[in-house]
Order: C-alpha cells, then structure tokens, then sequence
C-alpha cells in the first residue's frame, strides 16, 4: 500500500466505486476479490510494468493476435491439501490442475511467439518455467472424463477385469432364476425391479416362500416382495469386495500421483498467481475499451494536463440514462502550481476537482483513464484529499474541528512531490475568521511547491489567487439567462456564487431576496455583480469568438474548394493545350507527306520522291537529334564520336577567331534592333483579332477580347485567358 495515498483519499475519490466497474469485467472469481483490493503503486517500476501491460492488452483487442483464453477454476484448496504430506487430491481436481498447467503454457508459448507485440507479457511469463510435467503425470493416471485408467497400475487393471467377470456371472445367475420364476408363475405383472443397486425378482406376495433368496422389501400395498435370488447373492458379495478392493487401490494411485506433483506445488502457485494477474490485466483493458481510455504521457517534468477528460463514475451513470457528460481540460505546472475554482453551487466544481483526483489515483494504480491521447501526467508521491462533510460523531468532532486536523496533517506531508484537492475551502467557521486561517494555508501550501485545486465561495481566497504569481482563479461557467450550469471549466477569472439567482431559480420569492440583498453588505454585492458581469460578458465574447471560428473554418474551406476547382481548370487546359501542339505537329507532318505525293502524282519522277523524302527525314532526324542526341553503345563508335568532337572543337576554334571579330559589331547591332523592338512592342496596342502566341508555345490563336491587363485567346477549339506580358505579336489584325 502507497501509505502517501491514504484510504480516506481513496473513499473520498470513490476509488470503490471503480473497482467495482473493474472487477465485473473478471473471468474468474479469484480475479474479482482481487481487482476490488488494488492499491496505488508506489514502487514507479512496478507501477509502470503494471501500465504497459494493460495498454498491450487493449492493443491486442483490435490486432488479429488476440490475448489465448486465460480463464481456470479455484483450484487454492485443491493445491494446499496437496502440499500436506500423504495426502492425495480427487480426480476432478487433478484435472483442473492439468488446466490450468496447460493454459499458462500456451499463454508462455503465444507471448514468446509475438513478443514484438507483447514485450512486458514476454518479460513476465518468462518469469515461469515451461514445463508440460505436472500435465503430462495427470494425464497418465485419469482420463478426460474425470475416472482413473485400468493401466495406471496392474493391479488396478486386474481388480477390474475380476470386476467385469463378477458381474457376468451376476447377470447370467439372475437371467436363469428370472426364467424360472416366471415359468412357475411366481412373479407379477413387472417381473423385476432395481432395489440399492441391486437386481431383484418382483414376487407376488403369496409365492414368497417358493422362491428361494433374500427378502429385500416389499411394495407400499404389501402385494409384491423384492427378493435377491440366492444364486447372485454369493455373486454379489464377490462383486462388493472387489469394488472396495478398487477404491483402496485407486486410493493409493492417487496417493502416488499426489506424491509425484507435490515438488511442483510452488510451481502450480505461480501459475496460479500468473492467471489472476492476466485475468485482472484483462479486465482494467476491457474497461478501457468501455470507457475509451489511454495511457497519457507520463513526465518527468511535474506537470498534470488532462484534455477532454471524464469522470468515469459520472460518464458510466449518464451513459445507463442516455445523458451527454461534459468533458473538462484542466493543467498544472510550475507557472499554474494551485487553481482556485469558484462559481455557483451544483455548478461542477466538486466533479471537476474528483475528475482530477480519480483519474490521478487511476494512473497510479495501474488503470488506463479517460483522456485525450495529447494528455500527460506525472507521479506524485502523495495525493491529500479534503472533500465533503467530515464531521465525525465517532470521534466527537465538528466538520470544522476535523477539517482543521485535516489541514495539519497536509501542512506537515505537504511538499514539492505532492497533490492536494479540497473542497470547500475554509467553510465550517466564521467566514472572515475562517476565510483569513484559509489564506495563510493557502499560502503555506504555495509556498512548499506542492500543486493543488481547491473550491471556494469565499472572495479574500479568489482575491489572493490573482495576488500570487503561480495561483490561478477559475471558474464554472454558468448560464444566466436559463440559470442553469454549464458544466464547463474555464481558466483565468474567478467566478460569481449566483446566490440570489440560484436561489431564485428554486422559487425562493422575490420579496424574501430582496431583504436579503438588503442584509447583505454593500461592497460584497457590488463585487459579486462585478464578476458576475464580467462572467456574462466572457460568455458572451466565448460565444462571439466560437461563431467566428466556424466562420473562418466554413470560409476556409470554401477558399479550399475554390482553389482546387482552379487547379482543375488548369490542369484541363494545359492538357488542351497539349494536344493541341500534338495535333499540329500531326497536320504538319500531314502536309508536307501530302505536298511530296501530290508532286510525286504531277511528275511521276519517283527518284525526285525519294530524294525529298529522304531529305525531309534526315532533317527531321536532325532536330529530334539536337533535342534528344542518341546514346552511343559500342566502343568504337564512342571513339569515332571522339575523334569527330575533337576536329569539331577545332573548327570551333578557327571559328571563334573570326566570329569573336564581329561579335561587338554585332552585339551592338542586336542591342539597337533590341531596343528599336521592345520599344515598338512596348508603344504597341493589341487590337481584338490580332494573331498571337504566348511566348515559349508553338500553337497561335487571336484575341476574342481584352480587359485592362488581360486578354482572351481563342485557338479554334477552345480559349484561355492570360495576361499581355506573356504574349507576343504574330501578325496585325487584318482591317
């Protein structure tokens, strides 16, 4: 037991409460006494062991590698009369000892089989021997169905053969006195019956005597006697014998087999140990299925945040009554060590704070917790509680005497690995006189580092809150115009008590809160109006700011739309653009084939057609050359290639000479006619069915339509749309 996490924090929390929705997901009784007496760990390795357990279990429920059947009887009496010296078990018990051998087995043969899946059940079940001894004696001795076999000694084997014999023998005696009975005429209507397992002649009343055997009873009206032929009563006390003879015999085997188990009972209690871990593992991951619950991050760093995190009480109640349960974020760290929650009663600050304090003791004792995956925690070594009515008429206490003892045993366990939780902070006494003890524990409990959430209604608490740099004010949010709560926290103000409101909405009249109001000093109400107008304006801007939001995210979305339509054009057009280049090509090629055969038609000179043709396709070679020159694959012809570039680059040099002459004539003369260009092009105003190609593209069209900067291109089968920079003049529109 974590003695830092006492009982009464437990029973505050309703620990209880959740062990109990645990336990009904056990297979196996032994695990359900079990799961209802965990404890938080204190050891953070065995703690942390614990955890990953449970999350590889309730990974293994959407994996095709689900978890073997680990289920098993209650054998614990069964294996303590085991251990006792020449003692020996019955059979039935046996068996379920050969179970449970055999399903730890298979579990140590699966976890070592996906032990990529399973690490930390791989590093348990190693823990256990494998061994298919105790197995493999049992089945030896006793059989499926429960009874000892002829061959687990030969004497046993013998008695049962003698056994067989006697009651052959008993079978053919009675048949022959049956027959002759009924010859005689000594026997009613029914001829036998079965009086303690024994076979008798049904004889009527007034034949007893004729019939020789023993007298064995008689029916209710006196008319029929049940006698035991004498020729099967010698039979049958052979056959008594024998069966006792059996059972001694069937004693000592048991005996022998017992003896040979014995050495291996701790092993059997391992096993055992092993099922209730695996049972009571299996049940913490189903109730994490149920609940949607995950391992968070677990920090170094002292810090809690919880996102989007339920109270698994309250999420279990509301769920039976189809009722929504509001989920709470809520974060402790260096820069928010203590959070005040203020707001109305019935309001959810008493949840909010059990919500962090179950969910706490749950991770620490192995329970996965209903949070968002983004959510982490860390391991406190002490967990003080302080929540609800503690007035104890066992010890004569007050509430308020208790909660002052209370508030001396944190002062003195308080420190930087510790997480406190009170409710009602200060209430019990005089409010002014409480309320000032309240601040001092407050600030004690700040200043031992130690992080903490309180509740309160009182204003000198909410007051020091917003005085003290790493203490937080919080509210509960609360709807004024319906008066009724919202359930949902909010960090950063304090929070109006909505006393007269709420009282209100109870049907307290009019009459009687006005002269409260009147009772009530004026500065207190002048501040509770104050917060209670800031609250409804932050609910108001709460609500401004989620409208907004969707807006954005709704116009977003539509930009979204709009942009990937465009693309979409876009892509269509340079498509049609392409083909239509293609097309081109296609036309051109298709003219100029038509232009040689036309001549070829004219003159019938098939030798000029050979030649043109060939001409026109080492020209077109050429260029598809220059664009994609031929990958030279034999050796020699990388040689000739060479020698070829080597009287090029000699001929580009003889060249250079002269052309490096003219080349600043020219250069000169290109700038000039450059200039003259760009300049004609700059003055140059396009008229609608100018001809037109956008520079870089082979395909010309003419201009449908012009718009200030822009200017609507027409190529026959379809248009586009660009700007005038990217175009160039091919030919003036024709007046």
């Amino acid at each position: 037991m974590n003695k830092s996490i006492s009982k009464k924090t437990l029973q505050d929390l309703e620990f209880t409460t959740v062990l109990k929705h645990v336990a009904e997901y056990c297979i196996s009784g032994l695990g359900k006494e079990q799961v209802l007496e965990i404890e938080p760990i204190s050891n953070k390795k065995t703690l942390f062991k614990e955890l990953y357990l449970v999350n590889e279990y309730v990974s293994s429920f959407e994996s095709e590698n689900r978890v073997p059947n680990h289920n098993f009887d209650n054998i614990i009496e069964s294996v303590k009369r085991l251990a006792i010296e020449n003692s020996f078990i019955e059979t039935d018990a046996f068996l379920k000892i050969a179970t449970t051998s055999l399903t730890v087995n298979e579990l140590i043969k699966f976890f070592k089989k996906f032990k990529i899946q399973f690490p930390t059940f791989f590093e348990l079940s190693q823990e256990i021997e494998f061994t298919t001894f105790v197995d493999d004696e049992i089945k030896k001795v006793i059989d499926i169905s429960g009874e000892v076999k002829n061959n687990a000694s030969e004497t046993l084997k013998q008695i049962r053969k003698d056994i067989n014999n006697v009651r052959g023998k008993i079978g053919a005696s009675f048949s022959s006195a049956l027959s002759k009975s009924i010859a005689s005429g000594y026997l009613d209507d029914i001829k036998e019956t079965v009086v303690d397992n024994q076979r008798v002649l049904a004889v009527s009343a007034m034949h007893r005597k004729k019939v020789a055997g023993s007298l064995l009873g008689a029916s209710k009206s006196g008319n029929i006697v049940y006698i035991a032929p004498q020729a099967t009563l010698s039979y049958s006390r052979e056959y008594q014998n024998l069966i006792y003879d059996e059972k001694q015999e069937i004693v000592k085997i048991l005996r022998d087999l017992s003896a040979t188990i014995r050495p291996s009972v701790f092993l059997i209690e391992e096993y055992i140990a092993f099922l209730i871990h695996t049972d009571i593992v299996g049940a913490k991951a189903k109730y994490a299925q149920e609940m949607n619950a995950i391992l968070p991050k677990i920090s170094n760093e002292k810090k809690i945040l919880f996102k989007n995190a339920y109270h698994p009480i309250l999420w279990k109640k509301n769920k039976e009554q189809n009722l929504n349960t509001v989920a709470q974020s809520i974060e402790l760290n260096e820069k928010q060590q203590i959070i005040v929650i203020s707001g109305p009663n019935a309001g959810g600050k008493s949840i909010t704070l059990k919500t962090i304090g179950l969910l706490q003791v749950m991770i620490q004792s192995g329970i996965l917790i209903p949070v968002d995956e983004r959510s982490q925690t860390y391991i406190f070594d002490a967990i003080l509680t302080d929540i609800g009515d503690n007035q104890s008429i066992e010890n004569q206490l007050s509430t308020y005497s208790y909660r002052l003892k209370n508030m001396r045993n944190f002062l003195r366990r308080c420190n930087e690995s510790t997480l406190f939780l009170i409710d009602e902070f200060g209430t019990g006494s005089d409010p002014e006189l409480g309320g000032a003890l309240a601040e001092i524990f407050l600030e004690e409990f700040y200043h031992k580092k130690a992080f903490g959430i309180i509740t309160t209604h009182y204003s000198n608490l909410k007051v020091l809150a917003n005085e003290l740099e790493n203490v937080t004010n919080a509210n509960m949010q609360f709807d004024e115009r319906s008066l009724e709560p919202l359930y949902k926290l909010f960090i950063g103000q304090a929070g109006s008590s909505f006393t007269f409101e709420v009282a209100q909405k109870n049907g307290i009249p009019f009459s009687i809160i006005n002269k409260a109001k009147k009772r009530v000093e004026t500065e207190k109400i002048r501040l509770d109006k104050t917060i209670s107008k800031l609250q409804k304006e932050r609910n108001r801007l709460q609500k401004n700011s989620d409208n907004l939001e969707n807006q954005h995210s709704k116009g977003q979305k539509h930009i979204d739309n709009l942009q990937e339509k465009e693309q979409r054009m876009q892509d269509k057009l340079s498509g049609f653009q392409e083909l239509y280049d293609q097309n081109q090509k296609m036309l051109s090629l298709g003219r100029k084939t038509n232009e040689l055969l036309n001549k070829y038609f004219q003159t019938n000179n098939k030798k000029e057609l050979n030649t043109n043709f060939n001409k026109w396709v080492a020209d077109l070679k050429v260029k598809q050359i220059k664009k994609k020159p031929l990958e030279l694959k034999t050796k020699a012809q990388k040689q000739k290639a060479k020698v070829e570039e080597k009287k090029q680059q000699e001929i580009i040099k003889k060249v250079e000479k002269e052309v490096l002459q003219k080349v600043v004539e020219v250069r000169k003369e290109k700038k000039i006619e450059e200039a003259k260009i760009a300049k004609e092009k700059s003055l140059y105003i396009y008229q609608i069915n100018d001809r037109v190609r956008i520079i870089d593209s082979n395909s010309i069209g003419t201009i449908d339509k012009i718009e200030r900067k822009s200017v609507t291109i027409n190529y026959g089968i379809f248009t586009t749309k660009t700007s005038l920079e990217k175009i160039e003049l091919v030919e003036k529109a024709k007046k």
